[in-house]
């Protein structure tokens, strides 16, 4: 049965959707069948993948509608071994059509529970920057919340309540989901970045990934050509980080 990955952080512009990406394509890499959702009304990792959100017919809202399946609505990557099921501008306001229907906030994990098991190894949900229904579904469904954050005075707070979120969900609908933290964008320069890790380093102890994603432009970059970090750059520093984070996540399952 895949593991689900929920990439999530009440903060935007945090390399929420650039970490979805270039994490699925370095797990492809390493042999892993990977499956992306986007469940972001933004579109940002549909459109990184090389695809025009309104041009598309079939989306992840029609899983969530219950009026397809997930397989049925993906689409093949450029990459082999990552797939996705995109998203669509619609997706903001199927909030407010999904509230109040029975178990809602389990429409995701049912959705991925009728795919064939031995279909995909890994799931990654990219979930929208604020708490809704879909970011509900989102880490109802996975396994593993991985929590982007840079190391800066507003995202610091921003992952305080994104971790109170996830505590949230473990009680009312997830026991299984466990958290950890993903420092991105780090400035090596910055002496309050250091300061601000340090911090996170004896705060967050085991909740922290070893793992350290650093700024580098390249990975601003290959969403403009519709490819992840592994095709458009491979041999950059962002792309090997990438690729320690793959390493490290299947270290530890």
């Amino acid at each position: 049965m895949a593991v689900t990955v929920a990439i999530g952080s009440q903060k935007g512009g945090v390399a929420k959707t650039t970490t979805c990406l270039s994490l699925g394509a370095c797990l492809a890499e390493l042999g892993q069948i990977v499956l992306l959702v986007d469940l972001d009304p933004q579109t940002n990792l549909t459109l990184s993948m090389g695809l025009t959100p309104a041009k598309l017919r079939h989306t992840v809202s029609e899983a969530l509608l219950g009026n397809a399946s997930l397989v049925s609505v993906s689409r093949e990557g450029a990459s082999f071994g990552l797939d996705i099921v995109p998203a669509s501008p619609d997706l903001v306001v199927l909030d407010k059509v999904l509230q109040g229907r029975p178990d809602c906030e389990f429409r995701l994990e049912r959705a991925l529970e009728t795919m064939d098991d031995d279909l995909y190894d890994v799931v990654l949900i990219d979930c929208p920057p604020s708490f809704g229904l879909l970011t509900l579904n989102a880490l109802t469904a996975a396994d593993l919340l991985i929590i982007p954050t840079q190391c800066e005075y507003y995202a610091a707070h921003a992952l305080r309540r994104t971790i109170e979120l996830a505590e949230l969900v473990r009680k009312k609908t997830n026991p299984r989901l466990v958290y950890r933290v993903l420092v991105t964008m780090y400035d090596r320069r910055n002496r309050i970045c250091q300061v601000i890790h340090d911090r996170m380093q004896r705060g967050l102890g085991r909740f922290l990934l070893k793992t350290v994603i650093e700024v580098d432009t390249k990975l601003r970059e290959s969403p403009v050509f519709g490819e992840p970090i592994t095709r458009y750059a491979p041999q950059t520093r962002g792309a090997q980080q990438y690729r320690a984070l793959a390493k490290e996540l299947m270290h530890r399952a």
